[in-house]
Order: C-alpha cells, then structure tokens, then sequence
C-alpha cells in the first residue's frame, strides 16, 4: 500500500512556510518563501509562493504531488467568502489530486495550538486578528481589518497609541511620558516638536517595529507606557470575547491559543486580557503557541482526509522541531 503524506501551507504577509509529513505526525519536508497575501503581492504573486514553497517541501522530503492525500492551507488576507473563488483558484495551480481546504491563517494557529483541535485564536503581531471553532467546527470571527472595525492591539496600533500620548503630553492635554524620548531617538529626531512635524508632513515614520519600545519604557516604570500594554491587553481580550460569544463558549472549558510576538510582552499585556476573558467565560485558558502555524495547517490536511488530526498533533509539533532546515 502507498503511504500517504499530508501538506500543510501557511501563507503569510511577510513570509511563507510550507511542511509535509505522513500519516503518523512524522514532518519530513519543508519549504519557505516570502509573502503570499493577495492584498500584498496580488493573486499572481500568491500562486508564485505557492510554488516555490510547495516545490521546496516536495523536494526535501522527496516526493511528488500525487503522493499528497490531504491538504490544508491558512492564507492571510483571506477574510471574506468573495475571496474565495480566487484564493481556490490559486491553490489549483498546483495541481494536486486530494481533497483540500483554505482557511484563515488565523485558524491554523488555534489548530497548531489547541490540544483539542478548536478554541479561540488572538493574534498579535504587526496587526491582530481573532477567529474560533467550537467543538462543532462552527467559525466565530472578527473581519481582520483592524482600527476602521474598532479591532484594535497589534504591535502597529500600540505604536500609534504611543504617538498620541506622546501629543497629548505635548500640548499639555496629558502626562509626561518616557516614551517621547525613546521615540525620539528611534526616527533620529532633535525634538518632540521635529518628530510631531516629521509625522504629519510625511518626512518621518513610526511603524509597529516600534512597539519594543512601549515595553521599554513600561519596563523602566513609565505610567502611560504601562497603561498603554494594559490597554492593548484589555482590547485583545474584548476580541476574544466577540468570538466566544457568536460560539457559545463562555460556559465550556477551552483555549484561547496567543499567536504572534506582542505576546513576548508578558503578563504586563497578557494578564489584562486574561481578566477581561475569564470575567465573561471562566472556563477559558489562555495558551501561547509554540509550534510553527504550518503545523496547523497540516493537521487541516489531514482533517480532510479523515485523519485523527487533534491526537497526531504532538507527534507533528515535536517532528517538526526537529527537522533539518526549519
């Protein structure tokens, strides 16, 4: 009997991963590259990673795509169902002969994370995000497109919160903050008046690799940098509890699987959000991810070939630490 193997492709903003592994959890390819989302690169640029990732797992692991039996991809940028003809449309340019599924990369993480295979996933990174299955594999969601849908916490607002306390202090409409100086020197500014000026003429620019600094300054003691973390925290949770309520969750015991590097922030970020999750839905803990998202989509592959995804996922989390190339 030919043995089965299973891909898994995660398409991201800034890069990509693809990983294969066989019926057992054992991961034995591995493929990366960079940005896939469509709002980044367009569909032809998404069908172009898709390629190069996939052809580089094939390849390390030795293998072609009529060996694949299932495959899963979570794909950033793809929110809404209008999206999904064309995101479909790309994934068959591949060519494989299995059943296949495209979710939100969001879902990759909570299926990469959750020991029973469904929970709420947040995302904090450059941006943030939040998507969820209850045990039913029904889907609660926020949209993904952040400050013009009030979703709000990823390391770019945070870094934006910043800025306006930094203003605030300024005009004398709020507090002295240590953040003014710690930003300063970032863009290479002399004063709070040039950086101010630079910003809203366009000469110079704050973007989420700033955030860092917002815990420095919490680190050192500053009031509002430590109030702006529990704000973030307190958001990231208000999300959370969106998708337990279009779930139902907030009386079962589940995750709440914390994908992205805000996170690193700590309990300074985390337990605001803890607080404002477990006010409403007790039974929830909160968990980081600490395998690869491709791992969940992996598992998504094997869902659709009706695999045991949930009871192989240690067996893949461990064998993917430990492939050559990762």
């Amino acid at each position: 009997m030919t043995e089965s193997y299973f891909l898994g492709v995660d398409i991201g903003s800034t890069k990509s991963h693809a990983l294969i592994a066989d019926a057992t959890g054992r991961a034995v390819g591995f493929g990366q590259g960079g940005p896939g989302n469509h709002e980044v690169v367009g569909y032809d640029g998404l069908k172009a990673v898709l390629q190069e990732i996939t052809a580089a797992a094939l390849a390390s692991a030795g293998l072609n795509r009529e060996q694949i039996a299932g495959a899963g991809f979570g794909v950033s940028g793809y929110d809404w169902p209008s999206e999904r003809a064309d995101t479909l449309a790309a994934i068959a340019t591949l060519g494989l002969q299995a059943p296949i599924e495209a979710v939100n990369d969001t879902l990759i993480g909570l299926l990469a994370g959750a020991e029973a295979g469904w929970g709420v996933a947040v995302v904090a990174g450059t941006g943030c995000n939040c998507w969820g299955y209850d045990r039913y594999g029904r889907i609660g969601r926020m949209t993904g497109h952040g400050e013009p849908f009030a979703e709000r916490a990823g390391a770019g607002d945070l870094v934006a919160a910043a800025v306006k306390a930094v203003a605030r202090a300024w005009s004398r409409r709020g507090p002295a903050t240590a953040l003014a100086d710690l930003l300063l020197r970032h863009v290479g500014a002399a004063t709070v008046d040039a950086l101010l000026e630079g910003l809203s003429q366009g000469t110079l620019d704050l973007g989420a690799e700033a955030a860092p600094l917002v815990f420095q300054a919490a680190e050192e003691g500053d009031a509002v940098a430590i109030e702006l973390i529990r704000w973030a925290g307190r958001e990231l949770g208000d999300l959370a509890l969106g998708v337990i309520r279009q779930l139902d969750l907030a009386e079962e015991v589940f995750e709440v699987v914390m994908v992205g590097n805000l996170f690193n922030g700590g309990e300074l970020l985390i337990g605001p959000m803890r607080e404002t999750i477990q006010a409403e839905a007790p039974g929830a803990r909160l968990v980081r991810l600490v395998a690869p998202p491709v791992v969940g989509a992996v598992l998504l592959g094997m869902q659709q070939a009706g695999l045991p995804a949930a009871a192989l996922r240690p067996a893949l989390v461990a064998s993917t630490r430990a492939l050559p190339g990762r």
